[in-house]
């Protein structure tokens, strides 16, 4: 067991077995890597985030990859959920670095907190355009030794514009709100796939708060295309597998256009958000089965996500049995044996 297993976190606690030697974040990592004179590796995700359990069981767990790591590094594990804060500063600087974010966020930092090199997920070995993790921290170490006043150079840089673009606030201007909204939702319509539904092209997300904003706006305007372009979404995403059908609730997003294949984790903000905006829709329209879905939803929530002390957990999980979806995935067979009964 490493310095996580008396965390509270379920995420941290993932990685409490693992041959890393992983420290929690905070000042005692960061004087470890003054003290050695090694960078720091900063790895963030949360309990529920599939490739986060991937990157751990091709090389968190791997005990060569764990050697590396402990021997050239500090390595960090953070919860995103428990530590948002750390979250946001590191992907604002990730985002940059990269054109993109997301979860595990593998970050590497210098001993003042500077970020100098970021990724999300790299694979065990090289494939498909992305390099092997193991190359990425022999690169590392390779430029920590042999041009550390290049990487701190770096870092500085790095952080001095993370800085700014986190400070930066946006110039208030005088607006009109009607002509805002009026552009907004034209803007969105525009977006909107009249054939499969959604706005824009896939991966496709159920974008509750753009659809509250449409049926708001067809209540104050009476804009017909705002309400169609919700309501065929919200059709095609109640008939595809990002639904479950039989538990309720909605997936994080699907992967291809026509919204049939899930990435299979369920988000507690995702569906409450979607809870409201399938209630709204079935109040306007006042079509019986728009009322079910939000119902079915709210049932998942309170049965599923509730805790028994109160509050409600954060997700349910992606993976069971180290296989992402298994459990919501029927096969062919499996499914016409509970037709025919």
């Amino acid at each position: 067991m490493n310095r996580l297993a008396n965390s509270s976190s379920p995420y941290l606690l993932q990685h409490a077995d693992n041959p890393v030697d992983w420290w929690p974040w905070g000042d005692e990592a960061f004087d470890e890597a003054r003290d050695r004179d090694v960078p720091v590796f900063l790895s963030v995700g949360y309990s529920s985030c599939h490739w986060c359990h991937v990157m751990a069981h091709e090389s968190f767990e791997d005990d060569e990859i764990a050697a590396q790591l402990n021997e050239h590094f500090v390595s960090i594990k953070v919860d995103r959920e428990e530590r948002p804060d750390v979250d946001a500063i590191y992907m604002e600087a990730t985002t940059a670095l990269t054109g993109h974010g997301g979860w595990p966020m593998s970050v590497f930092l210098d001993h003042e907190r500077r970020p100098f090199h970021a990724g999300t997920y790299w694979p065990r070995r090289s494939r498909g355009g992305m390099p092997g993790f193991p190359d990425v921290l022999d690169a590392v170490t390779e430029a920590w030794e042999g041009h550390r006043e290049d990487v701190l150079e770096s870092a500085g840089n790095i952080a001095e514009a993370v800085s700014r673009r986190m400070a930066a606030a946006p110039v208030a201007e005088a607006v009109d709100p009607a002509t805002t909204a009026e552009a907004a939702d034209l803007l969105v319509t525009r977006a909107w796939d009249r054939s499969l539904g959604g706005f824009g092209r896939a991966p496709k997300f159920p974008q509750a708060m753009t659809m509250e904003f449409l049926l708001d706006h067809h209540l104050r305007t009476g804009h017909p295309e705002a309400l169609e372009s919700v309501v065929h979404t919200l059709d095609r995403m109640a008939r595809g597998g990002i639904h479950d059908q039989l538990a309720g609730g909605f997936a994080r997003y699907s992967v291809d256009a026509k919204w049939l294949v899930p990435h299979f984790e369920k988000m507690a903000y995702d569906n409450a958000l979607l809870l409201a905006t399938y209630a709204k829709a079935a109040a306007i329209t006042g079509r019986a089965d728009l009322r079910r879905v939000a119902t079915s939803i709210a049932t998942y929530l309170l049965r599923d996500l509730r805790h028994e002390a109160g509050g409600f957990f954060s997700a349910t999980d992606a993976d069971s049995e180290g296989v992402e979806g298994k459990y919501f995935v029927w096969t062919d067979e499996e499914f016409r044996a509970v037709l025919a009964d």
